[in-house]
């Protein structure tokens, strides 16, 4: 039997609608924009967030200070970007009073000195020797990074004679994958997960005094009062958490000439039942 419905109650149905999507609060999202797994999460969560639960979102790309000055401040509402205990350990001890954890997004995750497979260097401790191999160099991501302070800590303690050249994540790739090309030993700053650990083969080199740390968790950080302002939100953001597969997947894509934008839509749009476990 088919339905009719007064002109007047549909009209009504639509203004409720557009009324309950307009009492969204708009959420800013900050993120590393030279960092590809940061801003692959960012966008699948942006695009969960405004596609299924209808928030209106504003991602911001800035620098990790900066990033977590402003959720601290509550110039920027969240992060899904804060690596923990050590990367951004220092920006954690100085801010934590001001923010608020809301999950792991991403366990396991690692930072380090990542060579091509072919090197024959094993560990930090073996560059030193194989100095005139490299030239002296390795090629870094953004200047201030947790990755490149720990990079200068490392230079220290294993006593290298090391220029650390600071770039930016795409310019660190292109580097590698030229050095790859030319079969040509290269050492860069580098961090899991990314996807060039899915196009190469690579591997870190050991780091027997620790200078890197353990293995790390990406958490997602908000301002306090995330729960107030936005509960579905919230309560999303503390289920989502994925792992390499899925994370490398979206990584791929942009890498590969997809917008992040359309990389993270296809990803929602093809896994409809895991997102709606977070959902749940």
């Amino acid at each position: 039997m088919k339905l009719h419905l007064p002109l007047a109650f549909v009209a009504t149905l639509a203004l409720s609608s557009a009324a309950l999507a307009a009492d969204k609060p708009s959420l800013s999202i900050g993120y590393v924009n030279g960092w590809d797994d940061s801003v692959a999460t960012t966008h699948v969560a942006a695009a969960i967030l405004e596609e299924k639960l209808g928030y209106p979102v504003e991602l911001r790309a800035v620098e990790p200070a900066i990033m977590w000055q402003g959720v601290a401040r509550g110039d920027l509402d969240l992060t899904l970007s804060a690596w923990l205990p050590a990367t951004h350990g220092e920006y954690y001890e100085r801010l934590k009073d001001d923010i608020e954890i809301l999950g792991t997004n991403y366990e396991d995750a690692k930072i380090g000195l990542v060579v091509p497979d072919y090197v024959q260097a094993r560990s930090i401790e073996d560059l030193e020797g194989e100095r005139a191999a490299f030239d002296g160099r390795i090629t870094g991501i953004d200047a201030g990074a947790g990755v490149m302070r720990r990079t200068e800590d490392a230079i220290r303690e294993y006593g290298l004679d090391y220029t650390l050249m600071p770039s930016s994540g795409p310019a660190m790739t292109v580097a590698l994958g030229r050095a790859i090309n030319a079969e040509q030993p290269i050492v860069v700053t580098s961090w899991i997960p990314h996807w060039m650990f899915a196009k190469w083969q690579l591997r870190f080199l050991d780091d027997p005094k620790s200078v890197f740390g353990e293995a790390e968790r990406i958490d997602t950080v908000a301002h306090p009062g995330i729960d107030e302002k936005a509960p579905e939100a919230s309560a999303f953001l503390k289920r989502f958490s994925w792992g390499p597969d899925d994370v490398g997947a979206v990584m791929l894509a942009i890498s590969e000439g997809a917008t992040p934008d359309q990389a993270a839509k296809d990803w929602v749009a093809n896994h409809e039942d895991r997102v709606a476990e977070w959902l749940d």
